[in-house]
């Protein structure tokens, strides 16, 4: 039997980054990281390198309208925060970034943007980690990537095994938060903490209480907004986080996630909301965003909601899927095109398969 879920099945495989989009990450990423051990000076003081992000989550989805796809990776090295300021650790990678990528790189507030002609890279600089488990954790990442990124983007083989040996104990009667890291914030000049593990950890938990599908939950509103030019922000993971606070536990669809999500943020934050960052209590995730941006996201949000629960209730099937295209875009099959499978839809992403059952302990 064909339903609204068939064609959530084909519109997610649509989203998803491409082969070519994939290599393409793979090849900067890898160049970029052979480049840094190589380095005579940088090798003294990198640790490893970890991948973070949309990606690590396993929430990206493709760029739209020929914009480059871009990773986030993060350098981890031994600079001590309470010596080295990080303008001072900026000034040790600029002779690297001057010889391999003279004007193709901008000084960020929390990192260093690389420009390619084909990927953009996002380069973030740790201080030194104190934590051995945090710091076993990345290096282990670490050399999976030798192995090849390609096979760990958008993979299901890749999370099967996110995170791997770590510090993981699912039965351990000690559970503990991951560790923060220190990370520059060049406006300042001051170390500042984030936590991507305990972002991996939540995320593995509410995919879990979501029946597998919270992620794509999360892949499918960040493609909605992607549609919006209008306000900038919230993006990326602000608007993760945002979905991830109202998503409710226990939806049984992605059509009843995207809903429900909807109308919670709707209900729940009127006016710009202060989210606290996982693992890490002093970061609010919405704080660079004005009132004035949420004030727009949040119109966007009530027409948006407006339609999925138009979408949802429509009895008729065409209609409902002519609903969710209009909410989506045309990466949503239209009603006259019969979906690729007429199984009823498992998502691809489940907790078990895809983004691993683990436990920090």
């Amino acid at each position: 039997m064909v339903t609204v879920n068939s064609y959530f099945t084909d519109f997610l495989k649509n989203i998803r980054l491409t082969q070519n989009q994939i290599k393409d990450l793979a090849r900067g990423h890898n160049t970029l990281r052979s480049r840094l051990l190589a380095d005579e000076d940088l090798s003294k003081i990198i640790e490893t390198t970890f991948l973070q992000g949309s990606y690590k989550r396993n929430t990206a989805v493709k760029p739209k309208g020929g914009k480059r796809s871009d990773v986030d990776i993060i350098v981890v090295t031994n600079i001590e925060a309470d010596t080295v300021t990080p303008n001072e650790a900026l000034e040790v990678f600029t002779p690297f970034l001057d010889k391999y990528y003279a004007d193709k790189y901008t000084i960020n507030q929390r990192s260093i943007g690389i420009e390619l002609s084909y990927v953009d890279l996002d380069l973030v600089i740790t201080a030194k980690i104190k934590d051995t488990d945090t710091l076993s954790f990345m290096k282990n990442e670490g050399r999976k990537m030798t192995r090849g990124l390609q096979k760990m983007i958008n993979t299901e083989e890749y999370y099967n095994s996110v995170l791997g040996d770590l510090v993981i104990k699912m039965n351990s009667e000690e559970k503990k938060d991951p560790e923060p890291i220190l990370i520059p914030d060049m406006n300042d000049n001051v170390w500042s903490l984030t936590n991507p593990l305990a972002q991996i950890y939540w995320t593995i938990e509410k995919n879990k209480a979501c029946n597998g599908n919270y992620i794509n939950v999360v892949k499918t509103l960040k493609w909605w907004k992607k549609h919006h030019d209008t306000p900038k922000y919230p993006k990326g993971y602000p608007l993760e986080h945002i979905i991830g606070q109202t998503c409710p536990n226990d939806i049984e669809t992605v059509a009843q996630g995207i809903t429900a999500t909807l109308e919670e943020i709707v209900r729940k934050y009127p006016t710009k909301p202060m989210l606290i960052d996982h693992g890490v209590k002093e970061h609010d995730v919405f704080g660079r965003i004005t009132e004035d941006e949420y004030g727009e996201f949040y119109d966007l949000i009530k027409e948006a909601a407006s339609i999925a629960r138009k979408a949802i209730d429509e009895s008729d099937l065409s209609t409902s899927v002519d609903y969710w295209r209009d909410l989506l875009g045309t990466e949503f099959p239209p009603s006259n095109t019969p979906p690729s499978t007429n199984n009823k839809f498992t998502p691809r992403n489940s907790p078990t398969e895809d983004i691993g059952s683990a436990r920090f302990g």
